[in-house]
């Protein structure tokens, strides 16, 4: 079975910030079309169920939320209610929550940039990277 991971952050109106999908592949490996339209609807259709536990419970990592076919959708609230959400076909609590307090960090050490306007979405080349590396570090 493969171990495949797909990482959003939701903003405010419900609009993706940021994307990536894991494993990386090369340029020259494609994945299916349709496989990010269709986690980009799964992580959609998850935000209610998200928004429901942040009512309820006051923990940042809100575990597994939701499940749709083969793909687990886990989810981290932020204080400034940002929403990261991981699609993925295989249990890891362990390192997506590790995974997704790394990422928080750089989240608020990106949003913190005077250039940067809070709920647009994320373009830059060093969050990339981190995203990328915590993803090889904790997601494998």
């Amino acid at each position: 079975m493969s171990k495949d991971y797909y990482f959003v952050v939701v903003g405010h109106n419900d609009q993706p910030l940021y994307e990536i999908e894991f494993p990386l592949l090369d340029a020259k490996k494609k994945r299916e079309p349709d496989t990010r339209h269709l986690n980009q609807f799964i992580a959609h259709s998850a935000l209610d169920i998200v928004d429901e536990h942040i009512i309820h419970n006051q923990q940042m990592y809100l575990k597994t939320v939701d499940k749709f076919n083969e793909w687990f959708v886990s989810a981290f609230v932020t204080a400034g209610r940002i929403r990261f959400l991981m699609l993925h076909t295989v249990k890891n609590d362990d390192g997506i929550k590790q995974f997704f307090q790394e990422m928080y960090e750089t989240y608020i050490k990106h949003s913190m940039n005077p250039f940067y306007k809070m709920n647009t979405p994320i373009k830059s080349t060093n969050f990339d990277k981190k995203a990328e590396l915590y993803g090889r570090k904790f997601l494998n």
